[in-house]
This record gives C-alpha cells, sequence and structure tokens, in this order.
C-alpha cells in the first residue's frame, strides 16, 4: 500500500466533484497544429500559449472543471499576466494533471494494431511532476475495431501497459486516469462496439488488479459505446444503453469516477450522450458519470478564437457555455439548446 493513499483520495475526491468534469488539453503539438490548421490557424510557441491561456482564464470556468489535462509544452507556458498555468490552475481550485503516454509503436505480428510507448522513464517522471504541482497523470492506449479485431495480443499488451502505468503513479502519489479508447474509427454496430468496449474493460481492470493498482485512487476515462463512424450514428438513449450496462458489467464497483471521453463525438452529441448515460443510470451506477472532453469543449471556442486576440472574449464565453452544459449533462439536467433541437 502507497504511502501516498490520502493524496490520492484527495486529488480523486477533488477531481471526481459532483458538478465539474475534466478538460483535456493535451493535445500534443502534431494534432495541436492539425486542429489549429483546419481553422486556418498558425501553430507556433506562441499561438499555444495563447490558447492555453484562453481556455484556463475562462471567468468562471473553475465552477465547471475539476481537473485540466496538460501537455508537456505547458507546463513551461505562462498566461498573459505572466503567471505559470500550473500556478494559476492551482489557484482556480483547479487540479493540475498531465500526459505521460509518448508515441505509439506497431504491435508485431498484429494488424497494424499499436501500443503506447513511455514506460521506461516513468518513475522518475512522476516524482518530478509531482515536485512541480501536478496530481494526475493519464495514459492513452488506443483499440482498432472490425470483426476480427483487436486481436487478444493487443489487448493484452495494452493492459498491460496502462496497470504499470499506473502502479507507477499511485507510487509516486499521482492519481491515474487510465484511458483505454475504442476507436470510432470502422464500420461497425453499436453491438459489436459493446462487445469490444467490454473485453477491453475486463482485461484492463484483471491487469490493474495483478499491478497491485488501488482502484479506488483512480479514474477511469473510457470511450461510450457508440457504432463505428461508418455504422451510423446512434441516438443517444441507444448509447446510454449500451455504455452503462457494458459498464456495469466490466467497470468494479471500487472505481470513484468515470470520466468519458468524447471520442470524435461533435460537441452537441457528446453532451447529449452524457445527458442521457446519466439519465439512463439513475442511481444504479456505484461511480460518478462525468466527462473529460478535449475537442468538445474546445471545438466551438476555437472555431470562435480563430487565432485572433479581438475574439478572445467571444471564444471564452463559447468555451464557458460548453463546460456548463456538460456539467449538466453529467447530473442528467442537460437540456438542449433550440439550435440543436432538430
Amino acid at each position: 500500500m502507497t504511502d501516498h493513499l490520502p493524496l490520492l483520495e484527495d486529488t480523486v475526491a477533488r477531481l471526481a466533484h459532483p458538478q465539474r468534469g475534466i478538460l483535456a488539453a493535451d493535445e500534443s503539438e502534431p494534432t495541436i497544429t492539425k486542429r489549429f490548421a483546419a481553422l486556418g490557424i498558425a501553430s507556433t510557441p506562441e499561438t499555444r500559449r495563447a490558447w492555453r491561456s484562453l481556455l484556463i482564464t475562462t471567468p468562471g470556468v473553475a465552477e465547471y472543471l475539476s481537473g485540466v489535462i496538460l501537455f508537456e509544452e505547458t507546463l513551461d507556458q505562462r498566461t498573459d499576466d505572466g503567471s505559470p498555468i500550473v500556478d494559476a490552475l492551482n489557484a482556480l481550485g483547479i487540479v493540475p494533471g498531465i500526459k505521460v503516454d509518448r508515441r505509439t509503436v506497431a504491435l508485431p505480428f498484429t494488424e497494424g494494431e499499436k501500443v503506447s510507448q513511455g514506460l521506461d522513464d516513468l518513475g522518475a517522471r512522476m516524482a518530478a511532476y509531482r515536485e512541480r504541482g501536478l496530481r494526475f497523470a493519464k495514459w492513452r492506449s488506443t483499440f482498432k475495431v472490425s470483426d476480427s479485431l483487436p486481436s487478444p495480443r493487443a489487448i493484452h499488451a495494452n493492459a498491460e501497459a496502462l496497470a504499470r502505468y499506473a502502479a507507477h503513479c499511485q507510487q509516486e502519489g499521482v492519481v491515474p486516469i487510465v484511458e483505454p479508447e475504442v476507436l470510432i474509427d470502422g464500420d461497425y454496430s453499436i453491438e459489436r462496439g459493446a462487445e469490444v468496449t467490454e473485453a477491453v474493460l475486463h482485461r484492463v481492470f484483471a491487469a490493474l488488479v495483478e499491478a497491485g493498482v488501488i482502484l479506488e485512487a483512480m479514474v477511469l476515462k473510457p470511450n461510450m459505446v457508440v457504432a463505428g463512424k461508418a455504422g451510423g450514428t446512434a441516438p443517444p438513449d441507444r448509447v446510454a444503453e449500451f455504455t452503462v450496462r457494458t459498464c456495469l458489467r466490466a467497470v468494479p464497483a471500487a472505481v470513484p469516477t468515470i470520466n468519458f471521453l468524447s471520442g470524435g463525438q461533435s460537441a452537441a452529441e457528446a453532451t447529449a450522450n452524457l445527458d442521457a448515460i446519466n439519465r439512463h443510470a439513475d442511481g444504479r451506477a456505484p461511480w460518478a458519470l462525468s466527462f473529460s472532453f478535449a475537442r468538445a469543449l474546445q471545438g466551438p471556442a476555437m472555431a470562435a478564437w480563430a487565432g485572433q486576440a479581438s475574439n478572445r472574449e467571444t471564444a471564452q464565453e463559447a468555451f464557458l457555455d460548453r463546460a456548463r452544459q456538460n456539467a449538466r449533462a453529467r447530473q442528467g439536467r442537460w437540456t438542449p439548446e433550440p439550435e440543436q433541437v432538430s
């Protein structure tokens, strides 16, 4: 049992706040460059800093965010008023965290499946991150879906990596966000999505237990159960039915909070599905059912900003609105706005 258990428990309690969720602002440089390029925004150290500063200094956003996942570059960046971004988050009562998985590499003898890297020096990195005021971390593993994928080999390899990562985190007093993502790419039904997600979660939790990970001191960040992009869009009530059933079958009650990723859904879709999940669970879920969104929180605000300082206030209003809507959905209290009813 780690000596850091009180610290871990405090961090989890803050992340699982009943009216808040987690912002994923941990896009790597290639990823944020691609998103900027789609909107005609140049990706430079200054534009990336300005964007991240805009997000975390949005007036009132601390009411809806319990934590923010940062990318390594952000640790040395400052807000517009010169405050280190980590310090600014702590001052707002928002828990700062960090993405720690690195590039993915091909898994031998599979059909193009991959495994995430970054375990070799993770223990030392975790200790250094904690010294810098970071309280949680995130590791993402992805799973391709087809009639034959993911393979047992890919599920096993990625589950083992997630478990080793989580154990390193807890040993250093850092709460692990465990993110096994069943990718939305492909032509598969929601039933197939549920089958794969359940199999992945079963293996991940078996590996976590084998590694000695304290389930009460972690956060699960899975995909919602949906159909593949080419398989059609399921309505929110179907997404909720399959997602809640899958979690009840595969996620131990000891896990305090499930913070879903948006996984390629639009901002409106992700919010509607999160709301439906909470309404469907309706007291049956032993865990909190919250969000850890990236594009589904940032997308409208980034489009409003378009890299222009003059658009800052409008962009912050858009970001605050998305955060507020998802906080309501996290409680099963979201109401679609008129333009979203169609």
